[in-house]
């Protein structure tokens, strides 16, 4: 559904890590996307411009912190600087992919707090609200000073399996069917998504070595028993280490069929080949928080796009109705 805001009164506009979605938000809101200029000097300062008033008016800002992720943040801290400085109304920052946010705790003496700082640094550029998709950790929502609406894809995951059985002519079981989640915090996103289907969902035991290595729990191995195929349901998939060494348990398990399914698909370092190697994963299911090139994209690769979520987020909030319905919980 296409909504039709005053385009006199609003404004929207995208940094450089994810025109085509914040394009596809815009077409949402039967808006046009709003020029922005860049330029890099020769001493590596950089030059942001807005091609278009936003004086007395509600200004959306779309930015997916991606790598680059510091090139990026700081665009779109300036251009939250620039929009409020430009006498915007309101100043939105919309954020799909929050990077960072595993960065919620101190874990370790004399380290940052670095979600916590970013959002202190929306604030003091000029943010007045923040939107975004499935946060690592949600603890982080708390740390925004500013409101903040965390929102969900799992809409989209629902409607497209059931599109995936309608299209199979099968319906998944809960004698044949297990969603699993990765890690424990991940546990009640699979719970959730799996009451819809009325299937059980079960969760690994994960310890991370390090940033590319991670451990997982044997126990797995006798929970899924007796199950052909398996839902593996996560957040994000960075370089694709923890769902390959669960995907490689799972078949050692007995499983014989493995649909991959995150919001936010970084797939760093060639995840995505080793993912495609291993041939029970049949497919893998993501949305377009993150950019993904079309040659990097393999057939087994889905991308579901977020932008009706948010025009409709953006949407209510404009008209001042409820998004509690659009919530990650």
């Amino acid at each position: 559904m296409t909504h039709q805001i005053d385009p006199n009164e609003v404004r929207i506009f995208s940094g450089r890590s994810h025109p085509r979605l914040a394009a596809g938000i815009a077409t949402q809101l039967g808006l046009a996307l709003e020029p922005t200029y860049f330029e890099q000097f020769s001493n590596d300062n950089l030059y942001i411009q807005l091609g278009a008033s936003v004086r007395s008016r509600v200004v959306f800002i779309v930015q997916s912190l991606t790598p680059p992720v510091s090139d990026h943040l700081m665009e779109l801290l300036m251009m939250l600087d620039i929009a409020r400085g430009a006498g915007a109304k309101e100043v939105h920052a919309i954020i799909p992919y929050f990077s960072y946010a595993r960065s919620d705790k101190k874990n370790a003496p004399r380290i940052s707090i670095t979600a916590r700082l970013i959002a202190d640094l929306l604030h003091t550029a000029g943010c007045t609200h923040v939107m975004t998709m499935t946060l690592h950790s949600p603890q982080v929502h708390g740390f925004f000073s500013v409101p903040t609406d965390p929102l969900t894809a799992r809409g989209l995951f629902i409607n497209y399996l059931r599109e995936w059985e309608e299209k199979n002519g099968l319906t998944m079981s809960p004698t044949d069917t297990v969603i699993v989640a990765p890690d424990y915090g991940r546990a009640g996103s699979a719970a959730r998504l799996a009451s819809h289907f009325n299937l059980p969902s079960l969760s690994a035991e994960k310890n991370r070595i390090s940033d590319t290595e991670v451990q997982i729990g044997e126990l797995i191995m006798r929970q899924v028993h007796g199950f052909k195929r398996a839902i593996i349901y996560d957040d994000e998939i960075a370089t694709g280490g923890s769902v390959i060494t669960l995907s490689n348990l799972l078949i050692r398990s007995g499983i014989e069929e493995i649909m991959l399914i995150c919001t936010h698909g970084l797939f760093i370092n060639n995840a995505l080949g080793r993912l495609d190697a291993i041939p029970q994963i049949r497919e893998i299911i993501s949305t377009d928080t993150v950019y993904l090139p079309e040659e990097k994209r393999i057939p087994k690769a889905t991308i579901l796009s977020v932008a009706q979520i948010f025009g409709d987020a953006i949407w209510k909030n404009y008209t001042r109705q409820s998004i509690g319905e659009l919530f990650d919980i």
